[in-house]
């Protein structure tokens, strides 16, 4: 065979097998919640909320008697309600009503092929539909609370609608370009195969990263803001949610920022231990606690 032609073979063969790594890249394990509200001492109701294109969202709603004011809760990349649970403990326990859900493909909701910050956000604003349509004497206020992506696609949401009375983020990325060139770079890739690898995800979830940035979208949220982050976060470092604050600032937002000392990407439990700093926050912010 030409060497020309076993080059540019050889070339594309790489180039798929790249592809075939992203889709596969954004499938998510699916381990089943072995724990439920009621084994931290809270009764609850089970939901199927309906999303886009048919599918169905597994919910746990968490009543608080005679409460009008609810938090929402969203969880990460890879993770389901769950894993939210100690943070649903202090808001519960401050008489709130607290709705977690399982984003598509995670936990118990519908698979629905890949999952990305779009369909995060997505779910998120059909979550907060139906508790509108729902649960309307639940709606006095409410205040959404999302990690991770969670987090990134929580700003995008309150980025384009005013139902929102309060947003908490924790861990949020400032950038998708920037958490897939960490990634890139941790596998040795040349960066402009990172840059066409980059694009390539941009037309598979069908939007520009710059367009879904919370760096960008945190300049047109309304509500107060807070940006909670570990210092010891490998993952999305400190630099990202500072970034974050300061072009909140810049935008003139109400927004804050709590740095949480030895706390990872994933320390629920540490930021668990900084409970009365997100219920000062809501309580600052006009709920009734």
């Amino acid at each position: 065979m030409n060497p020309l032609l076993w080059g540019a073979l050889s070339l594309v063969v790489l180039l798929a097998l790249f592809v075939i790594g992203i889709h596969y890249g954004f499938r998510i394990p699916r381990p089943k919640p072995l724990q439920t509200p009621q084994d931290y001492g809270f009764e609850y109701e089970s939901l199927r909320i309906p999303t886009v294109h048919g599918k169905q969202l597994h919910a746990w709603f968490l009543p608080a008697q005679d409460a009008t004011q609810t938090v929402v809760i969203a969880h990460g990349w890879g993770a389901h309600a769950e894993l939210m649970l100690p943070l649903a403990v202090p808001f519960r326990n401050a008489g709130l009503n607290v709705l977690l859900f399982d984003a598509r493909n995670h936990g118990l909701s519908d698979g629905h092929g890949y999952s990305s910050l779009p369909r995060f956000a997505e779910d998120i604003e059909h979550v907060l539909t139906w508790l509108q349509t729902h649960r309307p004497h639940a709606c006095d206020k409410m205040a959404l609370l999302g990690h991770s992506v969670g987090a990134s696609a929580s700003i995008l949401v309150a980025s384009r609608n005013d139902r929102l009375d309060a947003l908490i983020s924790i861990s949020a990325f400032g950038h998708p370009e920037w958490v897939m060139n960490r990634y890139w770079q941790k596998l040795f890739f040349p960066k402009w195969l990172a840059r066409g690898l980059n694009r390539y995800v941009e037309w598979l979830i069908g939007s520009r990263f710059g367009d879904i940035a919370s760096i960008h979208t945190i300049t047109r949220v309304q509500c107060p803001v807070l940006l909670v982050h570990g210092l010891a976060d490998t993952v999305v470092p400190i630099a990202d949610a500072r970034t974050i604050v300061q072009a909140g600032l810049n935008a003139q937002r109400t927004i804050q920022l709590c740095e949480i000392a030895d706390a990872d990407h994933a320390s629920v439990d540490k930021i668990d231990a900084h409970q009365d700093t997100l219920i000062q926050f809501l309580r600052l912010t006009g709920f009734r606690l």
